[in-house]
């Protein structure tokens, strides 16, 4: 049994792309050529097809983003700036229906899309603001007739993979910063979820961006072979990818024949820790956003919850609580807090990881099965206590809607549990203790660290990992950085003042 619901009419119908964005337009289907559905997680009904493409689109978009290339590097980074802050505006005006989208292919609920396109438009705000400030350095040289300059130029064409859970975050936070710098982009849609970057690309268009400039690939059964000409195509200088580790080893390996530069967003298996001192209240609100946003399906989403054996008990009854409270359902209709799963081979593993703790001894407090008279992609928000580390979910990252909670005794104890990882992305911990909150921030082996809070993403703040979950930074004033090389320049036989 499938859930139906009711999708509200979008207020532009045109920006209900199904084509992909080459070269300053949208590309028609061509004669014979394949197509993929783009399928509504609810109901499982068709909402879109799109071309599927392969390796000679992908060519042809990459040759057209190094043509423009050659102009747009050109531009004065205010000129960028405007034509970002015009894309951001053009965001924000048509907000609804960009929700409106991401709501239908991706399952999130409304409230929640229409908060990731906020976030994603401020991302080209953001970059827009950094575009004029890409500053280089004076250097004093060893030799005293010489003077020293670096300045940062762009780095060329860029090839960005973006994944499905965040349908125009993970887009904007790859191109604003990558066309501040004056790159030029070519962008893989995710298949699961690829009307939103249509959507997006219109916009761009609309907001004047040079043709070449932005080029957007829709494929679902070509996805390695597009990956592997954005690794190993010579004029692709930059590669940004967000996605599993597994595939990022794989890219990295391909992207070696050209020595690209990388810059991976990978997976991740977050600690959250819950000491004696903290407050209890706020650390179980913390842990309802930070593991339950999107039904656990992000990267930085709390995987394993510590927390110390005197306040255990009741942190697990309250958590209990919140978790009963939440509505499960179409992302559309009002007073839902969770939609679905993206598709039902997630449901299969966020299952597996559950009755694997189940049968190994943990106590399954709430929910803890697949809703199948919700539809094949919904699983009830679960939460599960006697977790050990033997258990799946301690190693492996579930993305999806079940909190496991670990009991632990001491600090050494419980950041010896959480750096047992291969993986170190996002980190997180409640305590009012400062000197213990020193301590454990820097002891955690993880790229950001959130204290007394759930919630990091800002644009303001550098997103990237340690360890297995890659390297390079998104946001922040290190983002724009990914984009640019160094170049130095020597000024020499300055000599003295002459006579």
């Amino acid at each position: 049994m499938s859930s139906t619901h009711n999708v509200p009419k979008l207020n532009d119908p045109t920006l209900l792309v199904t084509l992909p964005f080459i070269n300053g337009s949208f590309v028609p289907l061509a004669a014979g050529q394949d197509t993929f559905d783009v399928l509504d997680p609810v109901s499982g009904s068709v909402i879109a097809s799109c071309p599927d493409q392969g390796v000679a689109e992908t060519t042809e978009a990459i040759n057209h983003a190094a043509a423009a290339f050659k102009t747009f590097r050109k531009t004065s980074p205010r000129e960028r700036a405007n034509l970002l802050k015009k894309w951001n505006a053009l965001m924000m005006e048509n907000k609804e229906d960009l929700a409106t989208l991401i709501t239908w292919e991706n399952g999130k609920p409304i409230a929640d899309a229409r908060g990731e396109v906020a976030y994603a438009a401020t991302f080209l705000e953001w970059f827009a603001e950094e575009a004029p400030r890409l500053y280089g350095d004076t250097i004093p040289s060893s030799t005293a007739t010489n003077r020293v300059v670096t300045l940062r130029q762009p780095i060329g064409v860029a090839g960005l993979i973006t994944p499905w859970n965040f349908p125009a975050a993970m887009v904007t936070r790859k191109i604003g910063p990558a066309l501040a710098a004056g790159c030029t982009v070519v962008l893989k849609a995710p298949g699961e979820t690829p009307l939103t970057s249509l959507a997006l690309a219109e916009l761009a268009r609309r907001a004047g961006f040079p043709a070449g400039t932005i080029n957007v690939i829709t494929t679902l059964a070509n996805t390695k072979e597009i990956g592997k000409e954005l690794c190993t195509n010579p004029i692709i200088k930059k590669l940004s990818f967000t996605g599993s580790t597994a595939v990022g080893k794989i890219l990295m390996e391909q992207s070696s024949s050209t020595l690209k530069k990388l810059s991976f967003e990978l997976g991740g298996n977050a600690p959250f820790i819950v000491f004696d001192d903290a407050d209890l209240e706020k650390a179980v609100a913390g842990a309802v956003m930070c593991k339950f946003r999107s039904s656990g399906q992000t990267c930085v989403c709390a995987n394993r919850i510590f927390v110390q054996e005197g306040i255990y008990d009741k942190f697990a009854e309250a958590l209990a609580a919140k978790v009963k409270q939440f509505s499960v359902g179409s992302g559309f209709k009002d007073g839902t807090t969770h939609g679905p799963l993206i598709h039902d081979i997630a449901v299969k593993k966020v299952h597996e990881h559950v009755e694997d703790a189940r049968q190994a001894g943990a106590n399954v407090v709430v929910g803890g099965r697949k809703m199948e008279e919700q539809g094949i992609n919904f699983y009830e928000p679960t939460l599960i206590t006697g977790m050990t580390k033997e258990m799946r979910i301690f190693k492996e990252e579930t993305f999806g809607p079940v909190a496991a909670l670990f009991k632990f005794k001491s600090e050494k104890e419980v950041v010896e549990l959480a750096n047992e990882s291969e993986v170190g992305l996002a980190g997180y911990f409640y305590s009012n203790d400062y000197a213990r909150i020193w301590r454990v921030a820097e002891a955690l082996e993880v790229g950001m660290v959130g204290i007394n809070t759930g919630i990091i993403s800002d644009p303001a703040a550098p997103f990237g990992g340690v360890k297995q979950s890659g390297f390079g930074r998104e946001g922040s004033k290190y983002g724009i950085e990914e984009y640019t090389q160094i170049k130095m320049m020597t000024f020499g036989g300055i000599g003295e003042l002459e006579e």
